[in-house]
C-alpha cells in the first residue's frame, strides 16, 4: 500500500488480505489521527508513514518495522513491541505507557519528551536515541549497554542503572532521585548538572578523573 490515507478499515483489510503473501509494507502512507487501538498488526512495515496524533493503543505491533516515520503526539498505551525495530523515525511527545519493548531494537530516533512510564524494557536496544524530556520513572537499564543516548532532563526517578554502560551518553540535568548506579561505568555519561547531593546516587559506579573534578567543584575543591 504506496502513498496513501490509511483509515482503520483498509489497514486492517490490507494487513489481513497480505497474511498470506508474508508480512506487507505501507510506504509513504498517512495514518495521522487515525484510531487503531487493538489490532494485530505483527510483522507489518511502515515505512515513511505519517502517523501524527495516531492511536495504537493494546495492537499487537510485535516484528514490526518503523523505518523514517513520523509520529508526534502518537499514542502507543499498552501496545507490544516484541521484537520490532523502531530506526529513523521521530516520536516526539508520544505515549508508550505500559508498553512492552522485549527485545526491541531502536535506532536513530527522537523520543524527546515522549512517555514511557511502566514500559517493559527486557532485552531492549537503544542506540543513538534522543530521550531528552522523556519520562522514563522506574524503569530497569541493569546491565545494559547504552550507545549515543540523550536523557538530559529526563524523569529517571528511581531507574535501575546498575551494572550499566554509558557510551557517549548524557544524564545532564536529568531527574535522578531514588535511581540505583552500582558497579555502573558512568565514564561515557555527561553529568552536567548534577548537584552534589544527587552525586551520592553514583556510590559504587566508576566515574572518570574528570567528573569526579567537576562533581567536587561544586564544594570549591580543587583536584590535581
Amino acid at each position: 500500500m504506496d502513498q496513501a490515507t490509511v483509515t482503520r478499515e483498509t489497514l486492517l483489510e490490507s494487513v489481513t488480505e497480505g497474511r498470506d503473501d508474508g508480512p506487507r509494507t505501507l510506504t509513504g502512507c498517512t495514518l495521522d489521527g487515525g484510531d487503531f487501538s487493538g489490532l494485530d498488526l505483527t510483522g507489518t512495515t511502515f515505512d515513511q508513514c505519517s502517523m501524527r496524533q495516531a492511536r495504537f493503543d493494546g495492537a499487537d505491533l510485535s516484528g514490526t518495522r518503523f523505518l523514517r516515520c513520523r509520529g508526534a503526539e502518537a499514542s502507543f498505551v499498552q501496545a507490544d513491541f516484541a521484537d520490532a525495530t523502531m530506526s529513523g523515525c521521530d516520536f516526539s511527545n508520544a505515549l508508550f505507557r505500559r508498553a512492552r519493548f522485549t527485545s526491541t531494537r531502536l535506532e536513530s530516533t527522537k523520543l524527546t519528551g515522549a512517555d514511557l512510564t511502566d514500559a517493559g524494557l527486557l532485552g531492549a536496544t537503544f542506540v543513538e536515541v534522543l530521550l531528552s524530556f522523556a519520562r522514563l520513572p522506574g524503569l530497569s537499564f541493569r546491565k545494559a549497554r547504552l550507545q549515543r543516548i540523550d536523557l538530559s532532563d529526563a524523569d529517571l526517578r528511581k531507574c535501575d542503572f546498575r551494572a550499566a554502560v554509558f557510551e557517549d551518553c548524557s544524564l545532564r540535568n536529568a531527574s535522578l532521585e531514588g535511581s540505583r548506579f552500582e558497579q555502573a561505568d558512568l565514564r561515557g555519561a555527561d553529568l552536567g548538572g548534577i548537584e552534589l547531593r544527587d552525586a551520592r546516587l553514583f556510590r559504587g559506579a566508576v566515574i572518570s578523573r574528570v567528573q569526579a573534578a567537576e562533581l567536587l567543584s561544586q564544594l570549591g575543591l580543587e583536584v590535581r
